[in-house]
């Protein structure tokens, strides 16, 4: 196993292994061990009581953060006419149809984080199914990828919309924003996808739904979040 770097080790002493935090104290407790000379992404990993191998206990969704991810995403959009309008004046990054699918086939290009397709335009996205899917790229109605409303679609995702989608592991991996966000909005966005995911529980879903939280920065240890206290941060903060 390498070996981990003076910065990690500075950093894993300020964390108690064995605790369970307090949301707000785990968010400020990964604010203080990230300590990378970049500014860290916020990360979310939450392991749910689920078996996704069973269709109705998948848990998949999208919701806009109220302060964004500190990323700004590329969209791309399949779509033609006047939705295709619609999508370059929302600010996609590229729009188009087959010109695109042979891009990504032919020359192996994904210079985008998102892609966005009209229901009549899914035919033409379908033929990606093998490149897109394993990257969890493909669109989606449960993620508001596939719609005619491409202008609202490319207009949330740009303001901060993020998808969720539990792992072949029952886990859950979403970026909340960035450690110079500070802990209010830090608290805010980490209320916000907690509250959605909560509420996409299937019914499905048996026993302890929250198995385990644990947030960490990009470079920094994982701190583990007490799951019954969850609900604690789900009050907004009007402060």
């Amino acid at each position: 196993m390498a070996k981990r770097g003076k910065k990690y080790q500075d950093s894993i002493k300020l964390v108690d292994r064995h605790k369970l935090y307090e949301p707000i104290e785990a968010i400020e407790l990964v604010q203080k061990t990230a300590k990378a000379n970049f500014d860290e992404t916020v990360e979310l990993s939450v392991r749910l009581g689920v078996d996704p191998k069973h269709a109705d206990q998948q848990v998949r969704g999208a919701v806009v953060l109220p302060h964004g991810t500190g990323k700004t995403r590329k969209v791309l959009v399949f779509a033609k006419g006047e939705k295709a309008k619609e999508a370059e004046a929302a600010g996609a990054d590229y729009v188009g149809g087959e010109e695109y699918v042979a891009k990504i086939q032919n020359e192996n290009w994904l210079d985008f984080d998102v892609v966005v397709s009209t229901p009549d335009m899914m035919g033409v996205v379908g033929k990606l199914g093998r490149i897109l899917g394993p990257k969890g790229l493909m669109p989606n109605p449960k993620s508001g990828t596939v719609t005619f409303e491409v202008g609202k679609a490319v207009e949330e995702i740009k303001a901060g919309k993020v998808e969720y989608r539990v792992d072949k592991n029952s886990i859950v991996h979403v970026p909340i924003g960035k450690v110079s966000f500070g802990t209010k909005k830090l608290r805010q966005n980490f209320a916000t996808i907690m509250d959605a995911i909560i509420k996409a529980k299937p019914a499905a879903a048996k026993g302890k739904y929250l198995k385990s939280v644990v947030l960490s920065s990009t470079m920094g240890p994982g701190i583990k979040i007490s799951s019954q206290r969850i609900l604690d941060a789900l009050v907004d903060d009007e402060e």
